[in-house]
């Protein structure tokens, strides 16, 4: 359960921490006292967009945090393993979030710096928020399909329905692609033939264009080349006056140096490398002349050579590597567009396949949903009569799709009859924000039976109800919080008596500043609470006492409970 909530700089709120208890957590407290604020914070921990026109005028940063106490963390634990995260210790779970004016927010849990995105899917396992937009939410078939299917743990049935078909809907894109006149057909496959011959005639891959242009530069200036050698031979090696005849004699020298002055020993090792090198040289230049191919035709080809890989580049590539890619492209479209037909014979087979496959996992699918709307829609019935429409009818409708989609071949539809002799009609049709809310809170009621969310938060969830119809309310959310932890924010005495914990928010002003408080009322504190909920400012003995009538009535009712449980 949520144990603590810490709130700093949020909104009106400056700084505020908040202890819950598990049952029924209630939380009061007059219009625009900042309610609210605690929904905000929780949906911020529980990674929602974080809007930085919350953050507190003045301050530069906002902080949420809450903690959890978990009596299972094997879920937690393995998804925090998966992220490189410690797992719970002592089934503690503190998530803390930051949000800055001048930058991201900041995530942390069990202090390790985490993703909004990980803060999200462990909230996932955490929290189950209901606001005041979900109200409409309801209306939406996606969402009355989602409640369906979770409450009948349809997963693995839709997870074997989408496997064919996405299978399909690649198959019906493959096919597509082939799905153009015979004649653009033709058209592609003549095109891709001479692109193909023109970069196949070009023998690619045994071009290297880096030696072809070295060997362009040799011939083209061969005379220079060779006037260039015939000076460096000629200067090493080619007569009495050349370096190698010098290096000799200056060799025979130093010889006869070191057999008087040993220190002369390293020139003569010296010398003796320079002649060798010499010799290199002269040897080096003579085989590259011999090397040399100047015949005026070489060149011819090589410039024209040059020139057709120039032509090409600009057609297919800039690099002779991107032609090869460009040409393996071609040979693909090439074989596959030559073999249209028969692919597309392969294809049609393929969908037919995959479409009774389809229709098959589909149907499934569906009885399966009969079978668990008949079940949703006898249970949600049953909290209905409960919370005030005795003779209410819900039921829930599978409808045939126009086509099928990601979901399965079905549309779902909830409709409600509240009154007895009114026929059944959508719940789109309904316009009653108040029936609206308490099929919601029937159908939470029943979903908090079957999932194992911890901790679930209603935020007006009593909306446009009142009188004998919010004591409904707060009984069926005193039974809800019998097996999970419930918040509560309401504006109903009748729903705040049946509180086991409750919680009022305030604010003051104090030197032109609004402050928030929120603090636990027990006692005459509380029945002072509901008395001001009853009629409102000016207290009264009249409010008072009947303020502790209803908390005294639902004492009774709760013990009564207790003792039932033992």
């Amino acid at each position: 359960m949520l144990t603590n909530l810490r709130i700093k700089n949020l909104a009106v709120v400056d700084d505020a921490a908040v202890t819950f208890a598990g049952g029924l957590n209630v939380i009061t407290g007059e219009t625009g006292a900042g309610k609210s604020m605690l929904a905000d914070a929780l949906q911020l921990i529980l990674g929602e967009r974080a809007d930085k026109s919350l953050i507190r005028t003045g301050a530069n940063q906002s902080l949420a945090e809450a903690v959890f106490y978990l009596e299972q963390t094997d879920a937690i634990d393995g998804v925090l393993a998966n992220a490189g995260l410690e797992p719970c210790i002592d089934g503690e779970l503190i998530l803390r979030r930051t949000i800055s004016t001048n930058g991201p927010s900041r995530v942390f849990i069990n202090d390790t710096p985490a993703s909004v995105q990980l803060l999200k899917t462990i909230g996932d396992f955490l929290v189950d928020m209901h606001g005041p937009h979900e109200h409409q939410s309801l209306l939406n078939p996606a969402f009355q399909r989602e409640i369906l299917d979770a409450f009948g743990k349809h997963r693995s049935l839709l997870d074997a329905y989408r496997k064919p078909y996405e299978h399909l809907l690649a198959l019906e894109a493959e096919r597509n692609s082939y799905n153009t006149a015979d004649g653009d057909i033709a058209a592609q496959i003549d095109l891709l033939d001479y692109q193909i011959k023109e970069l196949e005639q070009a023998d690619l891959e045994n071009t290297d264009e880096e030696e072809l242009h070295a060997e362009h530069t040799r011939i083209a200036n061969a005379a220079r080349i060779l006037e260039l050698s015939d000076c460096i031979t000629a200067a090493l090696t080619g007569d009495e006056q050349a370096a190698l005849s010098a290096i000799v004699i200056a060799r025979k020298a130093i010889a006869e140096l070191f057999t008087l002055v040993p220190e002369a020993e390293e020139w003569l090792e010296t010398i003796e490398s320079i002649t060798i090198q010499t010799k290199d040289i002269s040897h080096a230049v003579a085989s590259m002349l011999n090397r040399m191919d100047v015949d005026p035709e070489r060149l011819v080809w090589i410039e024209d050579r040059i020139a057709l890989l120039q032509k090409l580049k600009r057609k297919y590539g800039r690099t002779i590597e991107d032609m090869r890619g460009f040409l393996i492209s071609a040979q693909e479209r090439r074989a596959k567009l030559s073999g249209r037909e028969t692919r597309l014979a392969e294809i049609a087979e393929a969908i037919a396949q995959t479409r009774e496959e389809l229709q098959h996992h589909g149907k499934v699918l569906r009885e399966t949903r009969l079978r668990s709307a008949a079940k949703l829609a006898k249970q949600v019935e049953a909290h209905l009569h409960d919370l005030g429409f005795q003779h209410g009818r819900f039921e829930i409708h599978i409808l045939p799709a126009n086509t099928p989609g990601p979901e399965g071949i079905d549309m779902v539809e909830y409709g409600f009859a509240p009154n007895p002799g009114e026929e059944m009609r959508s719940l789109k049709a309904i316009a009653s924000s108040g029936e609206i809310s308490r099929v919601m809170l029937a159908l939470k009621a029943v979903l908090a039976q079957h999932d194992n969310v911890p901790v679930l938060v209603f935020d007006e969830i009593d909306a446009n109800v009142g009188g004998e119809i919010g004591n409904a309310v707060g009984k069926k959310l005193a039974t809800v919080a019998q097996a999970h932890q419930v918040l509560c924010i309401t504006h109903l005495p009748q729903v705040a008596v049946c509180g086991e914990h409750h919680l009022v928010v305030s604010k003051t002003i104090q030197a032109g500043r609004t402050h928030v408080s929120i603090h636990t009322v027990e006692n005459t504190s509380r029945a002072e609470e509901v008395a001001r909920m009853l009629g409102g400012r000016d207290l009264t003995s009249v409010t008072l006492r009947h303020a502790q009538e209803l908390l005294q009535q639902n004492e009774k009712k709760q013990a009564s409970r207790r003792a039932a449980g033992h």
